[in-house]
């Protein structure tokens, strides 16, 4: 089955950063900036636990998670909810993300275990400019670029 589809895929890869929730143990939210964060395959995602504690402490004690992960210039992007499990150094999932955080931030930062999420369902985030306005999204783009001065 193919949860993660290939515009999904390409949110994910142009966002860059994404928002990580979990519930804490007296049932508030934690949410965790993440840079991290690639598709594995087509029902998972991953990221790397770097410097979250409170989020792994989180996830050991209950696996429900979402993540949200919209592209800035293109005011869209995707919320997932599943289910996680901590992958320990050795393991395939850890060994290929570390790789790509050794590949791409360089070897400094701190790799201490890989998270695999299992997405159950995905859902699309639009920003208003699509639904109550006649915005497209190469429109928004160039707007996006020209405020933050992209371009």
């Amino acid at each position: 089955m193919c949860i993660i589809d290939h515009d999904m895929r390409q949110i994910v890869e142009s966002a860059k950063l994404a928002f990580v929730a979990t519930v804490c143990d007296d049932g508030s939210p934690n949410l965790s900036p993440k840079e991290s964060l690639l598709v594995y395959g087509d029902e998972h995602l991953a990221f790397m636990h770097m410097a979250s504690p409170t989020t792994a402490a989180d996830l050991r004690r209950d696996p429900r998670i979402e993540i949200n992960v919209v592209d800035f210039l293109k005011r869209r992007g995707y919320r997932f909810k599943g289910t996680a499990q901590l992958r320990p150094p050795g393991d395939e999932v850890y060994e290929w993300l570390r790789q790509w955080v050794v590949d791409t931030q360089g070897p400094q930062f701190p790799c201490r275990e890989a998270v695999l999420v299992r997405v159950e369902r995905a859902l699309p985030i639009a920003s208003p400019a699509y639904m109550f306005g006649d915005a497209h999204e190469a429109e928004l783009i160039r707007w996006w670029s020209q405020i933050y001065g992209l371009r």
